[in-house]
């Protein structure tokens, strides 16, 4: 069985089940997977860069600091080269490490610099998986959205019976499969999406705009690619890199946006609405900066152009999916500007609430379509993001 070439790397902590490893590195080579290997200090006892070397075909980092690897693939630039992370072996203490957020070697480091799922694989003595310290400990991992998968249970290297032993690499490679299989739902889709704000000139050192970061639009694009789909990202104004493998076009104002949009949307099967559009715009722009001069002043606005139903009653319209920002009477909101917009879908949030919305690291989206509705739940934006594509996956 073979999947869509993937990037995947393999965080070796210190048990006696990393002599596994070289298998599970070939095993996991024959599904046409890249894989590149990193060892914690207590996994060199048990298992050699050398060995690992030769099975990957890749140098094995183990050093946070070292100078020929920052030279190279650095720890930021492995852990963005990731499609997914695997530990296995995954040790109670490398578990308790990552669950307290430490970047105390490379293994550790990557993991909280990588935006790419987490597997966890745990072995250990089975007395010691049971301890409550190690349970907490897996429960926070998957409370941050890590697998864990495993352990099995049986003879351990101690001599005792239980659960604790990490699975084989077959198992783990089969896991892996599937994984990418229910990762991949998009695939052959084309998406055209817009986030961040839009800026509207009053003159030339001045503009009127909003608190939108463009977080969660590049979530859904980096996400949307992820999980196999053609990305066309139309950005306003924010500071935030373009994620890999995915098209932007800058704009600024509404109608640059709704250019843009127009000039693409016959292209694409789907299209999400992130951006927070202004709704209005001055009449006129001054040529030359405004002096302050009297105590007020009145500025007359126009209508911007609205994209959202601009693309949802073009002849050759794609699936449509809008937000609703809203401070109040959220659902009844989101549903009028559903049905008043033709939309197919809408992904409704509440922003007066300071922990999510506009700049917020994390959201709380909940999904509304003719007939039915999905509440996601608070979490960080990429797992909103992907929530939302599954989501939409199921009815394109």
């Amino acid at each position: 069985m073979s999947i869509k070439p993937r990037n995947i790397v393999l965080g070796i902590s210190g048990g006696i089940a990393a002599y596994k490893a070289p298998i599970l590195v070939r095993r996991l080579k024959e599904t046409g997977a890249d894989v590149r290997v990193v060892l914690s200090g207590g996994a060199k006892a048990f298992v050699t860069p050398m060995s690992l070397q030769a099975v990957s075909g890749h140098p094995v980092a183990h050093d946070l600091l070292d100078p020929a690897a920052e030279l190279g693939m650095g720890h930021i630039e492995l852990a963005r080269w990731a499609d997914e992370v695997i530990l296995a072996p995954a040790s109670a203490n490398l578990i308790a490490r990552i669950a307290g957020g430490m970047a105390d070697e490379l293994i550790t480091t990557l993991c909280l610099a990588t935006e790419a799922p987490i597997r966890v694989c745990p072995a250990m003595n089975q007395v010691m998986y049971q301890a409550q310290a190690t349970q907490d400990n897996l429960a926070v991992l998957k409370q941050r959205g890590m697998t864990l998968w495993g352990p099995a249970s049986g003879d351990q290297a101690c001599g005792e019976v239980g659960p604790g032993r990490m699975l084989e690499p077959e198992e783990i490679t089969a896991l892996s499969l599937a994984a990418a299989s229910e990762e991949q739902p998009l695939a052959g889709t084309s998406l055209l999406l817009t986030a961040g704000p839009t800026r509207e000139a009053l003159d030339p050192v001045r503009y009127l705009s909003n608190h939108s970061s463009g977080k969660m639009g590049f979530a859904i694009a980096e996400q949307a690619q992820r999980l196999g789909a053609k990305v066309t990202l139309v950005a306003g104004p924010v500071s935030l890199p373009t994620p890999a493998g995915v098209t932007r076009i800058d704009v600024e104002s509404a109608q640059q946006m709704l250019d843009a949009v127009m000039a693409q949307v016959e292209e694409h099967q789907l299209f999400i609405g992130c951006a927070a559009v202004a709704d209005y715009r001055p009449i006129a722009v001054a040529d030359n900066k405004i002096k302050k001069s009297a105590e007020s002043m009145m500025v007359e606005m126009v209508r911007n152009p609205d994209i959202l139903a601009t693309v949802a009653a073009h002849s050759k319209r794609p699936f449509t999916v809008g937000f609703a920002a809203e401070t109040q009477d959220v659902a009844h909101y989101a549903m009028d500007k559903l049905k008043r917009k033709n939309l197919d879908m809408i992904a409704a949030n509440d922003v007066s609430k300071p922990e999510q919305g506009f700049n917020a690291d994390s959201n709380a989206l909940t999904l509304y379509w003719d007939g039915g509705s999905q509440a996601l739940g608070y979490s960080g934006k990429s797992d909103q993001a992907k929530q939302l594509l599954l989501a939409i996956a199921k009815r394109l």
